[in-house]
């Protein structure tokens, strides 16, 4: 796996497509934000005036030349269905893929580098996949299940994170329930996503997160033209502990790799 954009900030980018490798990269999912504190008023300003007997009378169009000079917000973003391959389809999450959420809740790493639900129930699981909406209307990013053509079963997920487009690079996370590993869906969905972004977008940079003992992973990363850039210490909290990622990119001004160009289908 990968690690995902940071949801809750945690969502991995990249499991291995293999029978050895959790399913899972880790780039976290990107723009999902912590669940405000049971109780709190969103609403609340919590930020007291330092000087109560200052003059609070404003220029009333003071919030309207400020708001007018703030850069443009991100745009929403429309999830679109791709192929990936003869054997896969990459599509907007929906609200039957809850038997998904359900079987990534008992694989033992998913939880810990997502926002997938460690303890599986109908209401958290439908929250998860509102989250995956939420991200594509607020253009935080392209949110993706994967799903087997032949009958139509989602076996993983797999995300473009937008986060830090303005500096010309997104991130790409996914993960894979052990149903689906073996198939050559990481592979597929990986290099399907990152033509589509480096082509299609034309987005200058994509980058992976992979923890260095998922050698499975990397081998996937690589074949698909990424190149190993370094090693980030202490870059992602994992569970209870801050674990090393191996950084891979992929410019799109770079040439084919094993032959085969890096924007190919």
């Amino acid at each position: 796996m990968a690690a995902p954009e940071p949801d809750a900030p945690r969502e991995p980018e990249a499991l291995a497509d293999a029978e050895t490798d959790p399913g899972v990269a880790t780039e976290a999912d990107p723009g999902a934000g912590a669940d405000p504190t049971p109780g709190a008023d969103p609403n609340q300003h919590t930020d007291a005036d330092p000087n109560p007997d200052a003059n609070t009378d404003t220029d009333p169009n003071q919030d309207a030349d400020a708001e007018a000079d703030a850069p443009p917000g991100p745009e929403p973003v429309t999830v679109p269905s791709m192929s990936a391959g003869p054997d896969f389809v990459l599509r907007p999450w929906e609200m039957s893929d809850l038997p998904l959420v359900r079987e990534a809740s008992q694989d033992p790493y998913i939880p810990l580098i997502t926002t997938i639900p460690a303890r599986y129930s109908d209401a958290a699981a439908e929250a998860f996949v509102r989250r995956q909406w939420e991200r594509a209307a607020t253009g935080a990013g392209y949110p993706f299940a994967i799903v087997r053509s032949r009958d139509r079963r989602p076996v993983g997920s797999i995300g473009l994170w937008l986060r830090e487009l303005p500096e010309g690079r997104a991130s790409i996370g996914y993960w894979m329930v052990a149903s689906g590993r073996g198939q050559g869906v990481t592979r597929a969905a990986l290099r399907t996503v990152t033509s589509w972004a480096l082509r299609d977008l034309g987005i200058p940079r994509l980058q992976l997160f992979i923890e260095p003992w998922n050698t499975a992973s990397a081998r996937i990363a690589v074949d698909v033209g990424y190149r190993r850039e370094g090693l980030l210490r202490g870059w992602q909290r994992v569970g209870d502990e801050r674990r090393d990622m191996a950084v891979y990119g992929l410019l799109n001004t770079d040439g084919p790799a094993d032959g085969r160009a890096v924007t190919a289908d």
